[in-house]
């Protein structure tokens, strides 16, 4: 590719110089594989829809690869790295690179798990090539912390992007795609081979889109208490709710109550149900206890009655 066709993006000796020049070698640790291809770059921009008015929020910017493509397009991009030389040159490559856009660029130096604000205006889209081992916890806790991002494209390892956007009864159906689908429509937006990558990983990965719900899901109940069930089916996935649910509920008669009061069979699994069922069961805690004290009241009239 030509300098001319790549314009202000990083191309494979942009990146493999500046890595030199920082001292830099991609660990496994931390997940790093950096993107040399400037039209794949551009491709992810363009399917996450990005446009002149949205404010972008990118974790794991890396050398800057998708950060500039980004600020060819947006009104703002703040991105979050946690590595120290890393963190230091990413400002210094855009003013090189792209300077016009300097002023429109923030950079967070922390773990994307810490932070809890981002500087500049809200951000209304996530972008970014997450690194592999902690994509999933790293996708959750933004989606959550910043309520005002309403589009996300995340480049992931295909396993993951499979499992991101699995639908109910699926064999790869899980905690990350009922977690997922609590705050947004998934699905998956594409595939990326080994070869864009520096150095190539051993897997392939993948897009994902996930567009915010218009309106939260309508439930009683609180995030935390329906992932609480969330997690409690899927800990022992081969075991039907009512067993499975047993540890969350304080027994199995107790998940059994909660699972018909919510309209789920007992003998179902997590993998075939959908997050408004897991919402529905988290609502019905309690459906047991309301039993018991239900049975002793009537109880209680009956001695009264006979009494009289």
């Amino acid at each position: 590719m030509s300098t001319t066709d790549q314009g202000p993006l990083l191309g494979p000796a942009d990146i493999r110089d500046l890595a030199a020049t920082l001292g830099v070698r991609p660990t496994k640790q931390r997940g790093q594989n950096f993107v040399i291809d400037a039209n794949t770059v551009r491709r992810i921009v363009r399917t996450a829809d990005v446009g002149p008015d949205d404010v972008v929020v990118e974790v794991g910017p890396g050398l800057g690869s998708l950060t500039l493509a980004l600020l060819e397009t947006a009104s703002h991009v703040t991105a979050v790295e946690i590595d120290d030389v890393l963190a230091a040159a990413l400002p210094a490559t855009v003013q090189a690179r792209i300077p016009r856009k300097a002023p429109s660029f923030d950079l967070v130096h922390s773990d994307a798990m810490l932070v809890r604000e981002l500087p500049g205006p809200a951000p209304t889209a996530l972008v970014a090539n997450l690194p592999y081992n902690v994509a999933v916890p790293v996708l959750l806790h933004m989606l959550d912390t910043f309520p005002t991002i309403e589009r996300t494209l995340v480049m992931v390892q295909a396993e993951v992007a499979d499992r991101l956007a699995a639908d109910p009864g699926s064999k790869v159906y899980g905690v990350p795609s009922v977690k997922a689908n609590w705050y947004a429509e998934v699905k998956r937006a594409g595939a990326i081979g080994r070869n864009v990558f520096w150095p190539a990983p051993n897997v392939d990965s993948g897009l994902v889109s996930l567009v915010r719900r218009a309106e939260p899901l309508k439930t009683t109940a609180s995030k935390r208490e329906v992932f609480a069930v969330v997690d409690a089916a899927f800990a022992q996935r081969r075991k039907t709710l009512r067993a499975a649910l047993a540890g969350w509920a304080g027994s199995a008669a107790a998940a059994e109550a909660a699972l018909v009061a919510a309209g789920v069979s007992p003998q179902a699994r997590g993998e075939s149900l959908t997050v408004e069922e897991f919402a529905r069961i988290a609502e019905h805690k309690d459906a047991y206890k309301d039993t018991d004290e239900s049975d002793a009241d009537k109880g209680d009239a009956h001695k009264e009655g006979a009494a009289q």
